[in-house]
């Protein structure tokens, strides 16, 4: 359904500098909120900073004047989102978006003002502002100038600059002196902003001093345009100074934001000397506005995880067990009707890591093969050059095998020549070595790396004569409309030479039938082709058994001969049935190449990405139209914020005048049809530079090893053409924390300073069933989904999976309590779920810390840690410290239980497999048949996949809460709470002047 005529969001005027001092000025001017109470009562209340910024008022209000007002001392934190009571409420929730909330902390007791903006901007300044009136008051810097004197260290830096760039001393800077300047300092800023900024200046200035600016000018121009106010307001949350990080401010956020474990005082240093760019914030230690920014757009804060950036999957399992980086008509640079042929479209597929290509072979002049789309007006190339040009690039991007797809049209003199070639040039590459008859699977990309093998037809090993006849396999014959036919003349045959035929080993070309033959008389190194619609049939009608299949033999899928603009389908439908070898035209960009690109980056680009485990086990069921819980695969709740965008360009094919552009984005998710789904931000009007969109999305990933995340831009005010960028990515390749996206053109290339800012947060779903937005995350063990067995409808085999119930339940109790207790605890903590244990611990620490006279003291009872206070707490905090016991409670649990549960899924999957070589027999005898056979077959296997998932399921929570352990240890000795040393690198973090979370 198309979501492009969605109403536009009109944001929040913008605020000259996105300076602290620019929050408090549009606080002290006032601004309508509305009151949350406890009742879920709403209530419309002008809120304003007093003029000397101690006191927050309200108006009109039926308390005394005196009371309707909160002193900034007595202000605890300030919390972004829906994180109390009353915000959570269900008359509340679903009513207003996330990022408009925010709550005030204040008073002995921990009272909380609940309000909600009128937008996300309006909320991010009063949470900025009031946290810079937190972290004043603590070192009594209320005042305007003081917290103005904060951005010391970045004024001197730019003056610095400016008195650099002055080589006349005159202290004035010509225009043209001014923009290269900025350029200079920040490369993101394009020119046209800089002399549109500076028109705007002009016109506000007397005529006599038109055309240059003086340091003050430069410096507050510098700020107003450099200053991104999403980063701004994320550094002051973080910021125990207001305008700066200190080496502890920066170790809260890689740990708490970014998910970094680990983080030493020496990784801090690091940072802060690469990205600072003032003198003084490198000899304190300390990271500006400038520098933090400079180090949330580097790769160091990439969406893509740099673990998949080189081979990181198990490469010696067998070729069947792969995806596989495959190429149609590879040869041609456009169409296939009249598209010229080249050489480098081998060399652009072989440099992007595409390891099966395709060579059409056509007889040549002077006895010289030549490849080209056979009929048609393509133009010709020869296949020595082709041949040359494998030799020379098969191995640069992807030291992995390079099938070559051999399409034979030639006669028996330039096969000769073809062998001839392939022989000379490709040398010790290609391979050649004959097939063990009697092996049961294929050898592995690691026993193949760094040859050639050759996929096409094969004469009978009988065949002595230098030639032979084999059945035609040209894709263009469209083989499927002839493979119902039972007599042999009707099948077109050609000859073949035996030099060409030797060659062929382990891609041997085999016309498919129906699954069944395969089973019984396929061997694993022949390979079928089938068109797209033919395979999609098969993917459609036969989901299951195509999955089995693709589990033993290689798949090769073509697309449909009526593409005649070398258009590509949608591999995503023939990857979700296992098919190794989805070929597509690379020539040709577009939705199709982007999810083929993004997907092959998943394992360092080398053309091969193993399988999820359920399409690979022998005795496993995937089926991927299920609208069931996949068996042993944890759901997984994917949480998207698109924060802002900057310097989106027009669309290259727009027709609209001018350079405005109106952009919003999408968010597609591509997998299982389960997992499919797409959103849409809001259109920013004519604002491609730097929109803000602070909206946040979930969707519910059943398969996270098969699903794809696509982000694209568009323009809602095109005429043409919409698409501005985009950037796809494998789910597994999402790196979690504030991320900066490099967006790519249509034909893939960066887009020179074209960026997206989005936070991601990945969370698990407990239970299984539909997904519904907006669940609660509790379950109770009444409404639990517990993983069952299926009945086979044979009484013993039945009475062996029996056994498995109970530990079943067990498993599922042990990580739902784990989990509900890990829930209620950020819940008390005022944290939302996208939180991690870190954030819990250092909240709660400054919490008690700013309560008065209470300590809070981290000791270890026995293996498991303890939070132990002293004083007289306020209910809230003691309700926290509970909710910690309770965590603490089930974590031990699991970890005491989890290998006895393990130890009985695993007994009770070891004596169903002992029914495994005789099952058939067994449900005959039983008096099953046909229909009621298969679908005993299919639940053992259901049974059996469902016991290997769930035991792995627990043993990984058992994993999970000793690192819940490991978290809250690390977070204790960061925030003192522990006076044991976590190593002599480790950056102690004092951080109980402050605590503001972010919802995400």
């Amino acid at each position: 359904m198309s979501l492009k005529h969605q109403s536009v969001y009109f944001e929040l005027p913008l605020l000259k500098g996105w300076l602290a001092q620019d929050c408090l000025a549009y606080m002290q001017n006032g601004s309508e909120l509305i009151k949350v109470r406890s009742n879920s009562r709403q209530y419309h209340r002008f809120f304003s900073l007093s003029n000397d910024m101690t006191e927050i008022r309200w108006q009109p209000t039926s308390k005394k004047a005196h009371k309707a007002r909160i002193a900034v001392r007595s202000v605890k934190e300030v919390r972004q989102g829906k994180t109390t009571d009353a915000l959570r409420n269900k008359e509340i929730a679903g009513i207003y978006p996330d990022e408009c909330a925010f709550s005030i902390i204040f008073g002995e007791e921990f009272e909380s003002m609940d309000l909600i903006a009128n937008t996300p901007d309006e909320a991010n300044i009063w949470v900025t502002g009031l946290t810079c009136l937190i972290n004043a008051s603590s070192k009594s810097q209320t005042s305007p100038n003081a917290i103005e004197d904060l951005q010391q260290m970045r004024d001197t830096w730019l003056l610095e600059l400016f008195e650099t760039a002055d080589s006349g001393q005159s202290g004035v800077l010509e225009e043209t002196e001014v923009v290269k300047l900025m350029r200079r300092i920040n490369s993101t800023i394009t020119t046209s902003v800089i002399y549109q900024k500076l028109k705007e200046l002009e016109m506000k200035r007397q005529e006599g001093k038109r055309g240059r600016l003086n340091s003050d000018e430069f410096i507050s121009l510098f700020k107003e345009i450099s200053t991104r106010p999403e980063i701004y307001f994320l550094l002051v949350r973080y910021a125990s100074n207001a305008d700066y990080m200190s080496t502890d401010d920066l170790l809260l956020f890689l740990e708490a934001e970014q998910g970094m474990q680990r983080v030493t005082k020496d990784k801090c240093l690091d940072i802060i000397n690469k990205f600072e760019p003032s003198k003084e914030g490198r000899r304190k230690g300390q990271l500006g506005i400038d520098g933090f920014t400079e180090y949330l757009l580097s790769d160091e804060c990439d969406i893509f995880d740099p673990m998949h950036k080189k081979v990181c999957h198990d490469m010696t399992q067998p070729l069947s067990h792969y995806f596989i980086a495959s190429s149609h008509n590879t040869y041609l640079l456009e169409d296939q009707l009249k598209g010229p042929s080249s050489v480098e479209g081998y060399v652009r597929a072989l440099e992007k890591g595409c390891r099966c290509i395709e060579l059409d072979c056509w007889d040549g002049p002077n006895d010289e093969p030549v490849i080209y789309h056979g009929h048609t007006l393509t133009s010709k190339i020869s296949f020595k050059a082709v041949i040359e040009a494998i030799r020379d690039y098969a191995f640069i991007k992807s030291e992995y095998p390079v099938i070559l797809s051999i399409e034979n049209h030639c006669s028996i003199k330039q096969q000769q020549a073809i062998a001839h070639y392939m022989t000379t040039i490709l040398g010790d590459k290609l391979y050649t070595e004959s097939a063990d008859e009697n092996v049961e699977h294929l050898p592995s990309p690691e026993f193949f790396k760094g040859r050639v093998l050759i996929k096409g037809k094969k004469l009978p090993i009988a065949t002595s004569s230098v030639e032979g006849y084999v059945t035609d396999e040209d894709e263009g014959a469209e083989p499927d409309k002839k493979k119902n036919s039972k007599r042999e003349g009707s099948v077109k045959k050609h000859k073949l030479v035996k030099e060409l035929s030797d060659m062929v080993v382990y891609c041997v070309s085999k016309r498919f039938e129906d699954f069944q033959v395969s089973q019984q008389n396929q061997k694993c190194w022949e390979i079928c082709s089938y068109s797209e619609s033919q395979a999609l049939k098969l993917a459609m009608s036969s989901p299951e058994e195509y999955v089995n299949h693709n589990k033993r033999f290689l798949s090769r899928i073509y697309p449909n001969g009526m593409r005649i603009d070398s258009s590509n389908y949608n591999p995503q439908d023939l990857w979700n049935c296992g098919c190794q070898m989805v070929a597509l035209n690379y020539q040709t960009a577009g939705l199709m190449m982007d999810l083929y690109n993004g997907w092959f980056h998943k394992n360092g680009g080398c053309g091969f990405v193993l399988k999820p485990a359920i399409m690979r086990e022998e005795i496993s069921y995937f089926s991927a139209n299920t609208r069931e819980v996949i068996p042993g695969v944890s759901p997984q709740i994917l949480h998207i914020k698109i924060i802002s965008g900057q310097n989106f360009p027009k669309p290259k094919g727009s027709a609209a005048k001018g350079e405005v552009t109106d952009p919003y984005v999408t968010i597609e998710v591509f997998g299982i049809p389960s997992d499919c789904a797409e959103e849409r931000t809001k259109t920013m009007p004519h604002n491609g530079y730097n929109p803000i969109f602070d909206e946040s999305f979930e969707f519910q990933i059943n398969l996270p090893e098969l699903a794809l995340v696509r982000f694209t831009v568009l323009d809602d005010d095109y005429i043409g053409d919409e698409f501005i960028g985009q950037f796809t990515i494998p789910f597994e390749c999402m790196q979690t924390g504030y991320r900066h996206i490099q967006l790519l053109s249509n034909t893939g290339n960066p887009i020179e300073n074209c960026t997206l800012f989005v936070h991601i947060a990945i969370t698990n779903k407990r239970g299984g069933g539909a997904y519904k937005r907006g669940l609660s995350v509790k379950k109770t063990k009444r409404y639990r989904d517990y993983t069952s067995m299926k009945s086979i409808g044979v009484k013993n085999i039945d009475e062996t999976f029996k056994v498995a119930i109970q530990p079943l339940r067990d498993g599922t109790d042990l990580r739902d309590n784990v989990q509900l207790a890990l829930s209620g605890f950020k819940e008390t903590c005022g944290l939302p779920p996208i939180a991690n244990i870190k954030q819990c611990i250092r909240l709660l620490s400054t919490r008690i810390t700013n309560s008065g006279e209470q300590s809070l003291t981290y000791v270890m009872r026995g293996e498991y840690p303890s939070l132990e206070a002293q004083g007289n707490l306020p209910d809230i905090l003691k309700k926290a410290l509970m909710s910690f016991d309770d965590l603490i409670t089930e974590c031990r649990n699991l970890i005491e239980c989890a290998d006895s549960v393990y130890e009985k899924l695993l007994h009770c999957q070891r004596a169903g497999m002992e029914w495994h070589e005789d099952l058939e027999n067994v449900c005959v005898q039983a008096g099953l048949k046909s229909k009621k056979l298969t679908k005993a077959t299919e639940n053992f296997a259901w049974n059996i996949r469902v016991l290997k998932g769930q035991a792995d399921l627990v043993m990984q929570a058992k994993k999970d809460c000793q690192e819940y352990i490991r978290q809250i240890k690390e977070a204790a000795v960061s925030t003192g709470l522990s006076k044991e040393s976590a190593g002599a690198d480790v950056c102690n973090n004092h951080q109980s002047e402050k605590a503001v979370i972010t919802d995400e």
